[in-house]
């Protein structure tokens, strides 16, 4: 029972969804803090995901903690937050902000993956995307350590994005899906692209073409805090892409909404 068994079929062999469907896979968000790992720990979600960096003082031997930047310190270490995880039955999600935090953590998930017998992502933005400003992640050092410990991890692999209400969005370009691919063909693990709601609509030619590049792709669909899309957009990704191959970690009250009009119940 290992990480390359799909995210799907690992839950519902374990009965906890009913279907071989993206959409009801439920996911909790920034569990970094104590407070907010707890509370994922207690609650309904399938994946949990967190945030990975070093901390500020950039001391030699600093250890890596559970932080979405702008924050630069927190009250969890990935070594307390794998402890309390490893308990429960939840998959994980990793998502790393800088190289550095690589490696290091590499050693601490080695440490209890006899314990990780589940889903286990891991994340980064590597290539810049529509609006997008923040710095990548270098994708060959990144691919490359994560794969010398883990050679069946699933990757999700982003781009960098932002959002201007104000504005006309653009979409993924050709481009950018295509740089994706070409880094993407070359491995051999699933690996999950990160796109955010609302700029899938207008990019969905470009990501239909993306997942029919290989049956080890899928898309995670996202949203921010401020983003400004629709129902009929999340309605639209289903209509046109493959259940089997598109996740939905959306927020409320968005998630809700949708999961009733395709039929899914939410537990609370």
């Amino acid at each position: 029972r290992c990480w390359h068994e799909n995210i799907l079929e690992y839950f519902l062999r374990n009965s906890q969804i009913t279907a071989e469907d993206g959409a009801e896979i439920t996911w909790y968000h920034a569990a970094n803090h104590k407070a907010q790992m707890n509370e994922a720990l207690k609650s309904t979600a399938h994946m949990i995901e967190a945030d990975v960096l070093l901390p500020s003082d950039g001391s030699e031997h600093s250890q890596p903690i559970m932080a979405h930047p702008p924050e630069t310190n927190s009250d969890n270490t990935l070594q307390e937050w794998l402890t309390e995880v490893t308990k429960s039955n939840k998959g994980i999600k990793l998502d790393f902000k800088s190289l550095a935090a690589v490696e290091p953590s590499m050693m601490l998930l080695e440490n209890v993956k006899r314990h990780l017998k589940r889903p286990v992502w891991i994340n980064a933005d590597i290539l810049p995307g529509p609006n997008g400003n923040s710095k990548v992640i270098d994708a060959k050092p990144f691919l490359d350590t994560v794969t010398f410990f883990f050679p069946d991890v699933t990757f999700s692999l982003g781009w960098t994005t932002g959002w201007h209400p104000e504005k006309v969005n653009e979409g993924y370009s050709w481009t950018m899906v295509k740089e994706m691919e070409y880094i993407c063909n070359e491995l051999s693990q699933p690996v999950t692209f990160p796109v955010r709601a609302a700029l899938v609509r207008q990019s969905c030619s470009r990501l239909l073409w993306l997942l029919k590049q290989s049956s080890r792709y899928s898309l995670t669909i996202w949203t921010g805090k401020n983003d400004n899309y629709s129902i009929e957009d999340l309605l639209y990704i289903r209509d046109h892409f493959d259940k089997k191959q598109v996740f939905y970690d959306i927020l409320e009250p968005q998630n809700h909404e949708f999961k009733q009009a395709i039929g899914i119940k939410v537990n609370l």
